[in-house]
């Protein structure tokens, strides 16, 4: 129940929203990537790598966060030219503002920097995406805007109240792309928690450095974002400039937290764990494959029906319909409908082995989605598909692939075909990332890639790490019950119903149950 003073504030919160417009004449420029140019170290070393695979694209995995940080850290440091970054979240915090010191620092060598971002999660940036924006080289602008810059909860929450319809479609894109030959592509966004640099939690994710033709692809939808009706100049939301002061308050904070960070435990041990620096900035292998850069169009957030050329699940579904053998998933949000799970089944009954890695009760981050994947749970496991769910391990256990934290939750979106195919991105295997939010990803046919990526499948799903959860007989009730296994102290231990969560998380997934809520997530 609201309490009178919140449902008053809200009431007036909903009046002020509703008098505020969005405006519809931006006065902003089209841009466009700029040519790459051969004249730099790191562009002459793609270029002899590329001669030598024609036509083909190259990748490596990020399957460490620290990895992952420091090799985008690297590209920007490196650039010459470009940067566009593309993300739905780029939060404020020790990651975020290194990351906008480093973009800041290029800029000032006279570096383009194009940075697009979902505005549902911005509020907190504001002040720090302002800054860099108002540098003459740094372009800033917010994709599906709040009709206002205030960040208070009562103001969104009332502009999301009033414009239900069109604030629940978001821009979950995820890309970095550095000079035209260099792009970062997967599931993570840009804060503490998806490097592995919180305190309290830590996603398990997914990236790839992508050269070759794959790049181009990835920079044309990157313009076409950009160029859209639905990307607002972040100056033009705030109505007003930044007064200088303050951008020149937001340029030493920025230094001075980058020369913390620099010092920090976390700092220490990336480098003590990465020795010869971060995958970027090495001279070491590629996975080599003919690659396809997929993306929805930004106009599937004013989409009212499954437009397929709008779209990257059907593509997604002729990859999994190529399969023979095996089809692995990873997906954080799983929600398949009963379409899903009637194509999935049809997929085992041909012979097609299906497994499964997602969210736990106890890891997962959206109670939400978690109730409606239990609700198909029985239904895939009846059909033959093996099941995994991530634990929610805590403390200063080591967790292979991410380090060390207050507790892991999954996050990475990929799938393997046949051991031959890989899709990695950020596209959630739910109704969400199918119907309402625009997606992108990579396509790649290169067996050693498909080979890592199972790796990571196998290290993930290890007892100690994640549940294997089966559909067996049960004598003493008749029937059948939904068994987790697990290995804790060395030891196999099992349970009966959803293990490591409370009472209180156990009521509110059956409250979701009750909701009808699952077109929306």
């Amino acid at each position: 129940m609201i309490r009178p003073m919140r449902a008053i504030l809200l009431a007036l919160a909903l009046l002020c929203v509703g008098c505020a417009t969005l405006r519809t004449d931006v006065p902003k420029s089209a841009t466009h990537a700029l040519a790459p140019v051969g004249d730099t170290p790191s562009a002459r070393y793609i270029q002899s790598e590329l001669k030598a695979h024609a036509g083909l694209s190259g990748f490596r995995l990020l399957t460490k966060a620290d990895n992952a940080l420091l090799s985008r850290i690297v590209l920007a440091d490196h650039a010459q030219h470009s940067i566009d970054l593309q993300y739905y979240i780029f939060n404020n915090d020790a990651t975020g503002r290194l990351l906008a010191h480093r973009l800041l620092t290029a800029a000032d060598k006279g570096v383009r920097v194009r940075i697009l971002v979902d505005d549902i999660n911005s509020g907190s940036a504001n002040t720090m995406l302002s800054a860099l924006a108002a540098h003459a080289n740094i372009q800033v602008r917010m994709f599906n805007p709040f009709r206002t810059r205030n960040p208070s909860f009562l103001s969104r929450a009332a502009q999301l109240v009033l414009e239900a319809r069109r604030m629940n479609r978001r821009m979950h894109n995820k890309s970095f792309i550095v000079d035209g030959w260099t792009a970062v592509i997967g599931g993570r966004n840009i804060g503490d928690e998806y490097f592995d640099a919180a305190r309290d939690s830590s996603f398990r994710d997914l990236d790839v450095i992508g050269i070759g033709p794959v790049v181009a692809a990835a920079q044309a939808s990157f313009d076409e974002y950009w160029n859209c009706d639905a990307a607002y100049p972040l100056m033009v939301l705030r109505n007003t400039d930044p007064a200088p002061s303050s951008v020149s308050k937001e340029r030493t904070d920025l230094a001075k937290d980058a020369r913390e960070f620099a010092q920090s435990d976390y700092a220490q041990a990336v480098l003590e764990d990465l020795p010869e620096g971060p995958t970027a900035d090495r001279r070491g292998e590629w996975f080599w494959g003919s690659a396809s850069f997929v993306a929805d169009e930004p106009e599937k957030i004013k989409a009212d029906k499954a437009e397929p050329g709008v779209r990257v699940a059907p593509q997604l579904r002729r990859l999994f319909d190529a399969a023979q053998h095996e089809l692995v998933l990873i997906s954080p949000y799983f929600v398949p409908s009963d379409d899903g799970v009637r194509y999935l089944s049809g997929l085992m009954r041909r012979g097609v082995s299906i497994k499964l890695l997602t969210n736990s009760l106890g890891s997962t981050d959206e109670l939400a989605v978690y109730a409606w994947y239990a609700h198909y749970r029985k239904a895939l496991l009846e059909s033959g598909m093996q099941v995994y769910e991530l634990r929610p391990l805590t403390g200063e256990q080591p967790v292979s692939a991410v380090g060390k934290s207050a507790g892991v939750s999954l996050h990475a979106k990929a799938a393997v075909v046949d051991r031959r195919w890989v899709m990695i991105g950020s596209m959630n295997l739910d109704q969400r990332s199918k119907l309402l939010n625009t997606e992108t990803g990579v396509i790649v046919d290169c067996p050693p890639l498909a080979d890592a990526v199972r790796a990571f499948f196998d290290s993930a799903t290890q007892p100690q790490t994640a549940f294997a959860v089966t559909l067996e007989r049960d004598p003493a009730h008749g029937g059948e019950r939904t068994v987790w296994r697990a290995q804790k102290d060395g030891a196999q231990v099992e349970f009966d119903s959803t293990p490591d969560a409370d009472t209180k998380r156990k009521l509110e997934v059956a409250l979701f149950r009750m909701l009808p809520i699952e077109q929306l997530l």
